[in-house]
């Protein structure tokens, strides 16, 4: 039976706590005036339901009486899902930062005031002394004490923080120039940060940073055009690329990334699977496929997108959060294998071509189990075994498919099956651009349920909300909710126009403007105008783990704006750019989503408009979207389509197909010869 007030919440992470002995509340209005009413600090504890460290502290400790009872007795204690609840997570990750001097993480242990202030932060602290922390319990006895006995000292240090988080909101310069040095410095940062040796950037624990690659890719193909290329930039997206799809962060048998590698060759993962990384990898190597055609990309998008339908999307539509990184409480137990179950399951040739090309031959690569990874490519497999490569490639399946079965046959990772609007809106895209490049109708069909998902459940009143389970949306969107969904829209419009899909798109642009736009400095904030008062509100301008949602919107405002003629969505969009260009020229690396929006703000796209008879268009927008060209927009809208918006009825088909290309601004007669459209789009200066 539930001792506490987590019961009656949707969240599986809140619901994994609502047995505990400590008396838990949501964040809310009951909780905070309790904390003021008995004069007591707050304990808040902000994680995620596949957060391996959230699982290990609350086995040791809040599922501790004597722990409880120290909580209890001492403190209002709080649960926060970061993902539902990510203003939250912001204002406190960054006063972590701020308090220790270094980056926080989950869990996230705050202690605040009454008044919502932080006066210490940690992340994960054990029950016992070890791993040189001190003893949860020696925390709690000691924050205890600091807040009755130190008011004086921590409302100080109050002011300070108030202070030093105000300054981490850029002041605007809106009569600042905007120019193209934040592209270069950006592109010189990411090689200074490459690693040249393993590929990716940066060492252990290593991320994807999937916006740091397609900034690669973008100056690649943006330096084509200037007539020097940047051939370098390739090579690093590539090998980066490549050296992830070889490695254990993807899930060699069901695809699908994995959040970071534990070791700099990308080998060993933490094996916790989040929706958000596999949407941004899935337009990634979309993208990376366009422009060169390599057919490891198209492997990578195919499984990925394979084990999100399969796994990760709900039968109405909707894609689930995330896969834990344990099961029967041990990380990774779900993925990794013994000798004698391999031998069991393979049959003497499967286990050869298998043991060489994953390492199943080599020494074991996680906890004296092995854990595949690509050590050999099929070709140097079918050179070492003499047997062709057609037969290597037969061998490899049929192997892949036993240990698939055998693996489902255990106990699986939980699935986090709450669904978030921002998270889904990424996918949205990322399946959107796979089924397009890929030419698989079953992956824009997936993207296509998920829009419809979310406007039945997650769109009302006009409200964007952020996260569903259970039949319930609850919580009002986010920037990231509104910049995401509308940038996943136009990503689906190039595919698979839909005039409603379009009509939203535009409600979208009108209600981030109106909702979350800084009126007096441009910009956008993170939270809406009528969200509750909170200590700090953040208006976000570097990459995460998801991009900037500034960044997203500016760019998305853009290309709205071309499609439609509509200045004011460009106008909001460059209003942005002068607001965030402090931080951006400061550390251009850091910003890749405000970069793309500068870069196209600086050297405006192409946009097409196709009409024409349905088989037509599609012919042209296949043969258009078969190329890797970031700054091409290209919507096929048929001739049969009367529920247009002004500016796009106002270019009715010709003939059997004709096309409409304005760069920038400035719009071109129809062209009726694909062979001729095809010239205008190829690179050309800026």
């Amino acid at each position: 039976m539930s001792t506490n007030q987590l019961a009656s919440q949707t969240s599986p992470y809140l619901l994994q706590h609502a047995d505990n002995p400590v008396h838990w509340y949501p964040w809310g209005k009951e909780a905070l005036q309790l904390a003021i009413t008995e004069d007591k600090p707050i304990l808040l504890s902000i994680g995620y339901s596949s957060c391996h460290w959230c699982h290990v502290m609350a086995h040791e400790s809040f599922e501790d009486e004597a722990t409880a009872t120290l909580m209890n007795q001492h403190f209002i204690n709080i649960k926060v899902d970061r993902e539902e609840r990510p203003d939250l997570d912001k204002i406190y990750q960054l006063s972590h930062q701020l308090l220790a001097q270094q980056p926080g993480g989950w869990p996230l242990t705050v202690f605040l005031t009454p008044q919502q202030l932080p006066f210490f932060a940690g992340t994960y602290f054990p029950l016992e002394p070890r791993y040189n922390m001190p003893a949860f319990t020696e925390i709690l006895q000691q924050m205890s004490t600091a807040y009755h006995q130190q008011g004086e000292t921590i409302a100080a240090q109050n002011q300070d923080l108030l202070e030093a988080m105000l300054q981490t909101v850029p002041e605007a310069d809106q009569t600042v120039l905007l120019n193209p040095a934040p592209l270069d410095t950006g592109r010189r940062e990411l090689e200074q940060q490459y690693d040249p040796i393993n590929a990716g950037f940066g060492k252990a624990p290593k991320f994807p940073h999937p916006t740091s690659i397609e900034r690669l890719l973008r100056h690649w193909h943006h330096t084509r055009g200037l007539g020097h290329t940047d051939q370098r930039a390739l090579d690093m997206a590539r090998f980066s690329l490549h050296a992830m799809a070889s490695g254990g962060i993807f899930d060699q048998l069901a695809g699908g990334f994995c959040r970071y590698s534990t070791d700099d060759q990308w080998m060993v993962p933490h094996f916790e699977k989040m929706l958000y990384d596999n949407a941004q990898l899935l337009t990634l190597y979309a993208h990376a496929w366009q422009a060169t055609q390599d057919p490891a990309y198209a492997r990578v998008m195919r499984q990925t997108a394979d084990w999100v339908m399969e796994e990760m999307q709900a039968g109405d539509g909707g894609y689930y959060a995330a896969q834990d990184a344990d099961t029967e409480g041990e990380e990774g137990r779900y993925y990794v294998w013994q000798q004698d179950e391999l031998h069991t399951l393979l049959d003497e040739q499967e286990y050869t071509v298998l043991a060489s090309h994953y390492g199943f031959d080599r020494e074991a690569n996680f906890e004296g189990r092995w854990y595949p990874h690509i050590f050999q490519s099929l070709e140097q497999v079918a050179k070492i075994t003499g047997l062709p490569l057609q037969r290597i490639n037969t061998l490899l399946e049929s192997g892949r498919q036993k240990l698939l079965s055998a693996r489902h046959r255990r106990v699986r990772p939980a699935t986090d099956t709450k669904v978030l609007c921002s998270w889904n809106s990424l996918m949205i895209k990322g399946m959107a651009q796979a089924g397009q490049v890929l030419q698989e109708d079953r992956l824009i069909d997936s993207a296509q349920r998920a829009i419809d998902f979310i406007r039945l459940n997650m769109w009302q009143d006009g409200k964007l909300y952020v996260s569903h389970k259970d039949g319930k949306a609850q919580y009002h969107g986010y920037l990231d909710d509104y910049a995401f969904l509308l940038d996943g829209l136009l990503q689906m419009l190039q595919v698979h126009w839909r005039s409603e899909d379009c009509e939203f798109a535009i409600e979208l642009a009108e209600a981030l403007l109106s909702r979350f736009e800084d009126p007096a400095n441009g910009g956008f904030y993170f939270t809406e105008h009528a969200h509750e008062t909170l200590i700090h509100r953040p208006r976000p301008t570097m990459d995460e783990a998801l991009p900037s949602g500034s960044g997203v919107a500016a760019t998305a405002l853009q290309r709205l704006g071309q499609l439609l003629d509509e200045p004011r969505y460009l106008q909001a969009a460059e209003r942005c750019l002068k607001a965030c260009w402090l931080p951006i020229s400061k550390l251009p690396y850091a910003h890749n989503a405000l970069l793309t929006a500068l870069e196209e703000y600086l050297y405006p796209g192409q946009t097409v408009v196709i009409r024409g008879g349905a088989e037509s268009i599609r012919t042209w927008q296949a043969a258009i979207s078969s190329t890797y060209d970031p700054r091409v927009q290209c919507y096929a809208i048929a001739a049969s389509d009367q529920y247009l918006p002004a500016a796009l009825a106002h270019k009715p088909a010709m003939g059997d197909a004709c096309a409409y290309l304005c760069e920038g601004m400035q719009c071109l007669p129809p062209i009726t010869d694909i062979k001729v459209l095809q010239s205008r789009l190829a690179p050309t200066d800026g």
